[in-house]
């Protein structure tokens, strides 16, 4: 390892322009003949579109035209889809129902665009908005799963006869019947995984500008994956063609998943700036954001697990309701699906598992991944199953989970995946440790005699990160490949690009990838740059999402660097006169081993584009470039212990104490991952103790502002206490196995479990307020 190489704390590159307001966002864009749109929403859950008149606002000040959903479809616009199709268990294909970007005739929930005011200036196409008429016959809405999928309910789409998207199972449900009839003991828990609004720091933006002398297209926009998003525009939307468009993805200020997917407002700014023949730009408020951006989780789930009399597990059995809401999103069916409930094995040893999950619309905005998609909905019930289970089988919750940990490895869990590597007792033997376990006993008793409840839980968690294989998820339903590309060209001076399809929006790839190469070559950091984000310089690429830029992204650069490397090491073997199996790589030199003779990489450079002295039949340049498809995905694992204590006279809760112990395989930047486990711990305790987005039952959001949507903040989270119990994933050449989404996978379990083991019951649901804590005390008072 070198000062800046792999394991290095090295600080971050990018941080130099974000931390100095010289980041350059979507919102930043300016071009020449720019308009701005405003988009007019539907106040209502369920409703036609009587009518729209437009005819004063297009009158009034600076504004250039007033278009709406009728227009769209008569100029073929294509629907929105969803990517990722699903069979339910009967074998028909999953119900999808029509999603145009702006609403023609039907909106189905409330913030549905119907129209979009173009205008000079963003006043004055609000201004204009307000003098738009827009006509709505109310229908009957709904907002509750369970109301949804009743006789009688509302009919969101005609394709999905009672709102159901599909009816979807994984595993033996006969093995699994026949492990719960042999069964000594059997825990069964209700749960709710609550509905979040992701709300990144910057919200969504577009600017899209039409060039028609050329017939081209240009969009900026804040995407984690601008080439999926210009595929998807090209091929299902007819929005441009592939060739003619180019997507650009700047600085973009968080993703959290929510910037996986094509949304309806990049669509139609797109088709505006042709239609009204100038660029136009949108950027989203706030308020917009809570209506329109992809919510996430919102699962109800009823689970069963089975026990032999050594407390050994025989089974699992899992019923959840997925809600989608009013439409199907990109990725949306792929998240309660293969990305939940192939992890619902966790850390354990369960030989039958069958787990069935129904999808159901309601008129509410729509949900697809956040921040772990499936996998924290996964990490959430089975956790909470298991300290259930110990609390009822009266065992201690560490050794309930250390007796049924899986210890051999590769292991096939019953729900698909086959774990490559792990060791989930010392992860836990070290959390264990450093929460001091031994001394709860004492500290809960001094709670006791100062009048406060404590309490402490664990949550034992895996996910799959670096989505892949391309072949194995194509065959489960996936719409595209999960591959990474990468190219490595080396500039006549010596410094280096590497093109990578991987997107950062503030992960820290400009200094992990560029650790990486400085890693390989002994060169500065300074020496590399990192390219991302543009369809027109990047060929094809992935994006960032499911923890997979290191794992899937890197090796990429990794492959793409030894083809570099096999071709300079020729060419410095022929300017030094050796063999080319003795030349060597270090300090950013090409070395023959043994001598003193070497050759400075921009020395390897310069050769290579004068071509002057190349080896006889050799092409000009250095410049390689590889995809990577990985065999496997990767499972980062770990143990998290939370420690709180409750005041009983107001239902506040504090965190004392929290210990996450994880095991990410190789670290590239360890401050960078820490940086990445501080923030998701932090999403995970907010939506265990703050987040909740709550619709009335006629869909009307009551949460839609920060007014009465909680994020944490500075004072809602501890110190936390961080460290690694690292084993190399086999799967890819780096051992890498990812950590941008651990945080937020494992906390959320354990606080819960901390907080019920404090109030010594389980009838608590989060977010765990003060309000539901102190609830949950005069519920058990009363029952005692």
């Amino acid at each position: 390892m070198g000062v800046e190489g792999i394991g290095a704390r090295v600080a971050r590159k990018e941080d130099k322009r974000f931390i100095t307001g010289r980041g350059r966002y979507v919102d930043d864009v300016k071009v020449v003949g720019l308009t701005h749109a405003h988009f007019i929403r539907s106040p209502h859950a369920h409703a036609k579109v009587k009518s729209i008149d437009a005819s004063a606002a297009k009158d009034m000040p600076g504004v250039v035209d007033v278009l709406t959903g009728q227009q769209l479809v008569d100029d073929k616009i294509g629907n929105l889809i969803c990517g990722w199709a699903i069979t339910s268990k009967d074998g028909s294909p999953m119900k999808m129902g029509a999603w145009p970007a702006m609403a023609p005739d039907t909106v189905r929930f409330v913030g549905q665009a119907v129209a979009v005011v173009i205008a000079e200036t963003k006043n004055q196409a609000k201004d204009a908005a307000e003098a738009v008429v827009v006509e709505y016959e109310e229908l009957p809405a709904v907002s509750n799963m369970k109301a949804a999928i009743a006789q009688g309910a509302p009919q969101l789409h005609p394709e999905a006869p009672g709102n159901v998207v599909y009816d979807w199972s994984i595993g033996d449900e006969k093995a699994t019947n026949d492990a719960f009839a042999k069964a000594a003991n059997v825990v069964s828990l209700e749960l709710t995984n609550n509905r979040l609004v992701p709300n990144a720091m910057e919200p969504r933006a577009a600017v899209a500008e039409y060039d028609e002398a050329e017939e081209h297209f240009t969009l900026y926009t804040t995407s984690q994956n601008p080439h999926v998003a210009r595929l998807v525009l090209s091929a299902f939307y007819n929005v441009a063609q592939e060739h003619k468009l180019r997507v650009i993805a700047p600085d973009v200020g968080g993703g959290f998943g929510s910037k996986i997917f094509i949304y309806p407002e990049e669509m139609v700014a797109l088709w505006a700036s042709k239609k009204t023949g100038r660029p136009v730009k949108w950027t989203g408020d706030r308020s917009e954001a809570f209506l329109t951006d992809a919510h996430g989780r919102d699962h109800m789930s009823h689970a069963e697990m089975a026990f032999d009399a050594n407390n050994k597990i025989l089974g699992l059995r899992v019923k959840t309701h997925a809600n989608f809401g009013a439409y199907m999103s990109l990725f949306s069916s792929s998240v309660p699906t293969y990305l939940y409930a192939t992890l619902l094995s966790g850390q354990y040893n369960i030989p039958a598992i069958y787990a069935e999950v129904m999808g159901v619309y309601t008129n509410t905005t729509p949900v697809d991944a956040y921040r772990g998609a499936g996998r924290p909905e996964a990490s959430y019930l089975l956790e909470r199953l298991m300290e259930t289970s110990a609390r009822e089988l009266k065992v201690d919750p560490a050794e309930l989970r250390r007796t049924n940990f899986i210890t051999q490895f590769p292991h096939q869990t019953p729900v698909i995946m086959a774990y490559d590597i792990g060791d989930f007792g010392a992860a836990l033997d070290k959390a264990l440790e450093a929460i001091d376990y031994k001394g709860f006993p004492a500290r809960k008793a001094k709670s006791k005699a100062a009048g406060k409840l404590r309490g402490l839980g664990f949550s034992c968690y895996i996910e799959a990160c670096g989505i892949a294989p391309s072949k194995a998820v194509g065959s489960l339903g996936a719409g595209v490949g999960l591959w990474e590309s990468a190219e490595v060209r080396v500039n006549p001076v010596g410094t280096i690009e590497i093109l990578t399809g991987s997107h950062s929006h503030g992960q820290g790839h400009e200094t992990t990838f560029a650790q990486l190469v400085a890693d390989r070559l002994g060169i500065s950091i300074d020496q590399v740059s990192i390219v991302h984000g543009d369809t027109d310089k990047v060929q094809f690429g992935m994006g960032t999402y499911g923890s997979r830029s290191g794992a899937v992204g890197m090796s990429a650069i990794f492959k793409a660097m030894e083809k570099m490397e096999a071709k300079a090491k020729k060419i410095a073997a022929h300017q030094l006169e050796a063999s080319e199996g003795d030349i060597v790589i270090e300090n950013g030199e090409f070395k023959v081993a043994g001598t003193d003779k070497s050759i400075a990489l921009p020395m390897v450079a310069l050769a290579a584009y004068t071509a002057h002295n190349l080896p006889d039949g050799m092409e000009p340049g250095l410049k390689e470039s590889a995809f990577y498809d990985p065999t496997n995905f990767t499972f980062p694992a770990g143990t998290y212990i939370c420690e709180v204590e409750i005041d009983p006279g107001t239902g506040k809760t504090d965190i004392i104490d929290f210990v996450a112990v994880d095991d990410f395989g190789r670290l590239i930047n360890p401050m960078i991952v820490e940086g990445q486990v501080h923030g998701g711990l932090a999403q995970g305790i907010g939506q265990a103790m703050l987040e909740a987005a709550v619709y009335d039952d006629n869909g009307q959001p009551v949460t839609a502002s920060f007014m009465d949507y909680a994020m944490p903040r500075a004072d809602d989270v501890p110190s936390f206490k961080i460290s690694h119990s690292i084993t190399l994933c086999p799967g890819n050449p780096l051992g890498i196995k990812g950590c941008g989404e651990a945080g937020a996978i494992g906390s959320s379990p354990a606080v819960i479990n901390a907080i019920t083991d404090a109030l010594g019951h389980n009838k608590l649901e989060m977010p765990a307020t003060p309000g539901r804590v102190w609830e949950a005390l005069q519920l058990q008072q009363a029952a005692e």
